[in-house]
Formats: C-alpha cells, sequence, structure tokens
C-alpha cells in the first residue's frame, strides 16, 4: 500500500498528498523524494535520497537519486552545481531509464549556463538512448519536449520551441490520470514557449489554468515559476499585486522547506 501511494504522489494523481506514508525500500524512498520534491518540500526529499544512496550507493536507483538531487538544484536557479550530480548519475547509470534522465538532465544544465551546443548534443544523446530503451516510462519522452522547447526559446525559435511544448501537452495527456504533476509542467512550458513566439494572450490563459492546478495539487515550485512570468505578461484573472503576493508567498514556502536559491 506504501508503495502504491508513493507512486501516485510522484508519478500519479495525487500529486499534493502531503504527509507522506514512511518509506521502507530504496525505491520507495525515491518516489517520496520525487513527490515532496514537486511540492518544494527540499528538505525531506534530500533526507530521503541521503538515506537512499547510503542503502544503495550503487546501480540505477543510485543514478535516479543523483538525477533528482539536480533537479531540485535546477529549479532553484543552480544548474552549474547540478552538473556535477547529473555526471555522477551518469557515471552510474546502467542502460535504459537512469541513462536518459542523467543525459536529459546535463543537457539542462548546459542550456542553464548558455551552452546551447552542448545542450543539443546531450539531447540529441538523451533521445537515442530512449529508442534503445525498452518499455521506457513515459515521463522520459515529456522530459526530453520540456528541454527541447527550452532549448529552442533559448535559441530564439519561437516555432520550434511551441511544437515540442505542445508535443509534452500532448504526451503528458496521454498518461492522464498518471503524470499529473508532468501535465501541469507542460502547460508551464506551454506557456513559456507561447510567449516566446508572440503570443502573449494565449500564454495568458495557459498560464492561469496551470497557476490554478499549482494551487489544486499543491505544487509550489511550479506556482512560483508560473507567478515569475505571469508578472512579466500580466494575468486575465489575477492583479499583478495578487500575482506578486502568489510569487512571494511560493517563494517564502520553499525558503521555509529548505530550499536555497541559488545562481549558476
Amino acid at each position: 500500500m506504501t508503495s502504491t501511494t508513493l507512486t501516485a504522489a510522484a508519478f500519479g494523481g495525487d500529486p499534493g498528498r502531503w504527509p507522506l506514508p514512511a518509506a521502507h525500500s530504496p525505491e520507495e524512498l525515491w518516489l517520496r523524494a520525487v513527490a515532496a520534491g514537486g511540492q518544494g518540500h527540499y528538505s525531506s526529499a534530500r533526507a530521503d535520497l541521503a538515506a537512499l544512496r547510503r542503502r544503495q550507493p550503487s546501480g540505477p536507483l543510485a543514478s535516479l537519486a543523483l538525477s533528482t538531487e539536480a533537479s531540485f538544484l535546477r529549479q532553484l536557479g543552480g544548474h552549474r552545481f547540478a552538473r556535477g550530480w547529473d555526471g555522477r548519475a551518469l557515471a552510474l547509470a546502467p542502460p535504459g531509464e537512469a541513462t536518459v534522465d542523467a543525459l536529459v538532465g546535463l543537457a539542462a544544465d548546459a542550456l542553464g549556463v548558455g551552452r546551447l551546443a552542448a545542450s543539443a548534443r546531450l539531447l540529441s544523446r538523451a533521445a537515442e538512448a530512449l529508442e534503445d530503451s525498452t518499455a521506457p516510462p513515459p515521463r522520459l519522452a515529456i522530459r526530453l519536449e520540456w528541454v527541447g522547447a527550452e532549448l529552442a526559446m533559448a535559441g530564439g525559435r519561437g516555432e520550434a520551441a511551441l511544437h515540442h511544448a505542445r508535443r509534452g501537452v500532448e504526451l503528458a495527456a496521454a498518461a492522464l490520470p498518471e503524470l499529473r504533476r508532468h501535465r501541469v509542467k507542460s502547460d508551464v512550458v506551454l506557456a513559456a514557449a507561447l510567449c516566446s513566439a508572440g503570443a502573449p494572450d494565449r500564454s495568458r490563459d495557459v498560464a492561469d489554468a496551470a497557476l490554478a492546478d499549482t494551487q489544486t495539487y499543491g505544487l509550489v515550485p511550479l506556482r512560483w515559476a508560473l507567478a515569475c512570468l505571469l508578472i512579466d505578461i500580466g494575468s486575465t484573472r489575477l492583479s499583478s499585486q495578487q500575482i506578486s503576493a502568489i510569487r512571494d508567498e511560493s517563494a517564502a514556502a520553499i525558503t521555509r522547506r529548505g530550499g536555497q536559491w541559488c545562481r549558476g
């Protein structure tokens, strides 16, 4: 029952569950950390990942734990620091899910520090690794589309960004009721891509709807990201003061829960 509950919180239809049940196995520790991180409970998530690495210092779960640590750093602006975690994750990863996660993470790290060509190469390697995988989880293809959209945005290619973002939304929608958090994140990426492609009105509509979803499911890091976007482009539902308050409240909650903002 614990494993089912944690899977639903990490990759299913119940991403807002809190508190989470205790984990009793390395896999459950990873699932619990993923679910906690999605809500911005970084201290709890990192404690579980550290316990996982102590119990299982090698193999695919150890690699996934390192990739997850890196994702938390990226969420808080630490792309340069995340690179070391993702590099270690790739070194430990056997072919399959963990390899794709590590390569996508490294592509996102490179993108975050402006190394667009390196990001593109790593993303291509991740796509090849995904094609070579047997029955990969749907979330991997979605992550590839997220980073593909972000890379296109960074390169000023708005239409390409929209293509990747819309594909991410389609893949996440096809997985429902599973991957609820991934569906919300896909809408966040789509809102940014629409803005990049010169469609601010449509971007506002998508971002406003996704903002409501982040409240429903307790996805504080995504709520903060959407508020930052809506401060720039405006909301059709909320005033600028309300959006600013959501941004500040989300940032404060992340800090209380153990998140440390960084640059680089």
